[in-house]
């Protein structure tokens, strides 16, 4: 049996798909290309916000949507589904 401990293993399918792009986001730059420190943009999924610092969104809750929050680096701080 695994271990499953509250708050930092689950098995809900809608937090793994965001802690998935977590790992995979985080960062890195967004570009048009895919390197070491880049992320394409053309390889997230859709729908996805881009979510930069001062940007205004909307409250509207999608569940399918990605959300990535860009610091003012350039660099994705964290993604959220919503």
């Amino acid at each position: 049996m695994p271990l499953v401990v509250p708050g930092v293993t689950t098995n809900d399918p809608a937090v793994q798909k965001t802690e998935e792009w977590m790992n995979k986001l985080c960062g890195k730059t967004l570009a048009d290309h895919t390197s070491e420190t880049t992320f394409c943009k053309s390889d997230l999924p859709k729908p996805t916000r881009i979510i930069e610092p001062g940007s205004m969104v909307t409250k509207d809750f999608n569940p399918d949507r990605l959300n990535v929050h860009v610091g003012e680096d350039g660099k994705v701080s964290h993604v959220v589904h919503g």
